[in-house]
């Protein structure tokens, strides 16, 4: 079964699929994000939820064994508060806190809430086990070959994310701190490709996602001087479950065409 990581004592070892498509021996966002997902998510009390996730990634994570640290910050009756670092000869690389809410009886009333068309795929195209992401755009109907989408119109992608760690079963929060991470590229995949990396990503949670498949829809993308803001919708075949927002840095001298042929 193809793993994001493999397990050596307390540190663990990165497989190829983690790496980063911008090269240069470093790791992707969404295995780093879920290393510390899985790093917290065991202090979440009983009856509490991960409702928001912030990765700040100010260094490249290396192809090189990782070890994780984490600690409570707060352990109170409604709100309790971790945070994990992602530590390499020494260094932190990156970190991340998580704030857990209790769930309880929604106050009565009515609230505004936008009517929001989400797309999903046919039941049944994306294996349980994971793979390459399906995409959208536009009018242009679901694919996995990312030169079909490399346009100027809204991106919308479909994922169900292979183990994180082998011999572990993938956990819903893992999942969702993984997918969250790609909200950089659906925001920011232009008519060139991708052309900002992210420093960091945010993750809002009202519940859990429900089964193994996850959608990603861009909502937002502000930018000026090449520092941008995207903002995405996450979702399951339920409905919405929460939002994703980066903050990215241009990185044009290392663009990736996807039109481009492989090497």
């Amino acid at each position: 079964m193809v793993s994001f990581f493999t397990p050596d004592g307390d540190a663990v070892i990165p497989e190829p699929i983690a790496r980063s498509g911008w090269g240069g021996g470093h790791l992707g966002g969404p295995g780093v994000c879920g290393l510390m997902a899985r790093e917290v998510e065991r202090y979440c009390p009983e009856g509490f939820v991960p409702a928001r996730m912030t990765a700040d990634l100010f260094r490249p994570v290396r192809d090189r064994p990782i070890t994780v640290r984490s600690e409570v910050v707060r352990s109170g009756r409604r709100i309790t508060v971790a945070d994990a670092s992602i530590v390499q000869d020494g260094e932190v690389r990156a970190r991340s806190t998580v704030v857990f809410l209790s769930t309880g009886a929604e106050p009565p009333g009515q609230l505004w809430r936008p009517r929001r068309e989400l797309p999903v795929p046919p039941v049944g195209i994306v294996p349980p086990e994971g793979g390459r992401p399906l995409f959208r755009s536009g009018e242009r109907d679901w694919s996995r070959e990312y030169g079909d989408h490399q346009n100027a119109d809204r991106k919308i992608s479909w994922h169900a994310m292979p183990a994180l760690v082998a011999g572990e079963k993938l956990t819903p929060f893992q999942h969702a701190a993984m997918v969250g991470d790609t909200a950089n590229h659906i925001c920011h995949w232009s008519s060139a490709g991708a052309g900002y990396i992210n420093a960091d990503m945010t993750l809002t949670l009202s519940r859990l996602p429900i089964g193994f498949e996850l959608g990603l829809r861009a909502e937002d993308s502000l930018a000026t001087d090449g520092v941008s803001v995207g903002t995405a919708t996450l979702y399951d075949r339920s409905g919405p479950l929460g939002t994703c927002v980066v903050t990215s840095l241009s990185n044009a001298d290392k663009l990736i065409d996807y039109t481009a042929p492989r090497r």
